[in-house]
């Protein structure tokens, strides 16, 4: 096999990130910041308005595997409350809040962001020789600043992320799109992921050969469903492309 391309999954295969959005401190927090744009709210308010708009956004699309778009969701949370509270709130800082605070619900339930022991060694390898992309079931208002938190920016082109496509993983159309980008065919692509369902079983569906990183993140088992390699390490990942080239 000629390999030419790899895609990569990014939280839960280069990104070891936990997330906490239990925390009441998020929608409390969010409460009263709205207080100063006029908009009397709650943090009840806040955190079912949230997932409600959310789930209508999913329900909406009308898509087999639905994703949501954050910042418009809280663009709606902000448009409706304003309406509800008699606020008026100028357009320059309307432009921007709903963004803001998709920002602020990210970074409050934040809990860990790094990266896997090896990826950027790994990785640094790699790039010489192979096109790098990402296919990640995401928000770009999260994963942009964290791929630049963390070291990743400039790596992968594409960064195909699914709220900004209302589809996610296993959709085969992300994985289109990437291969589409990178100007190469399913056949000379490696795809690396922690999750075999999204990221595996999608893969597998869209043609391309399979790594899986054991990260004990995600789906770790299908029925019917394995990877063409296994990993259990990040730095085995060049031996797993080895694998590949030897292939006839």
């Amino acid at each position: 096999m000629k390999v030419r391309g790899i895609i990569f999954d990014l939280n839960g295969t280069l990104i070891d990130i936990n997330t906490d959005e239990g925390n009441e401190q998020i929608y409390r927090s969010i409460s009263h910041l709205l207080k100063y744009y006029g908009i009397r709210t709650s943090r009840t308010d806040v955190r079912e308005g949230y997932y409600q708009i959310m789930k209508d956004q999913r329900r909406r699309g009308g898509e087999e595997f639905p994703e949501f778009d954050v910042v418009a969701v809280w663009r709606e949370f902000v448009a409706t409350r304003a309406v509800r509270s008699g606020a008026s709130i100028p357009k320059n800082k309307l432009a921007v809040l709903p963004h803001f605070l998709a920002e602020l619900y990210r970074g409050i339930s934040l809990n860990r962001l790094e990266l896997y022991p090896d990826v950027r060694e790994v990785l640094d390898a790699l790039r010489p020789d192979y096109r790098l992309a990402t296919v990640s079931d995401a928000q770009s208002a999260w994963a942009v600043p964290e791929m630049r938190m963390v070291g990743l920016d400039g790596y992968f082109f594409p960064v195909i992320v699914s709220g900004d496509f209302g589809y996610r993983k296993p959709d085969p159309r992300l994985f289109a799109t990437a291969l589409r980008r990178m100007h190469l065919p399913a056949e000379e692509v490696v795809f690396v992921g922690n999750d075999m369902y999204r990221d595996i079983h999608g893969a597998r569906q869209a043609g391309l050969r399979t790594v899986f990183f054991a990260t004990g993140q995600g789906q770790q088992a299908m029925d019917g469903v394995e990877a063409h390699y296994n990993i259990y390490r990040f730095a085995e990942l060049r031996a797993a492309i080895r694998f590949f080239e030897e292939q006839g």
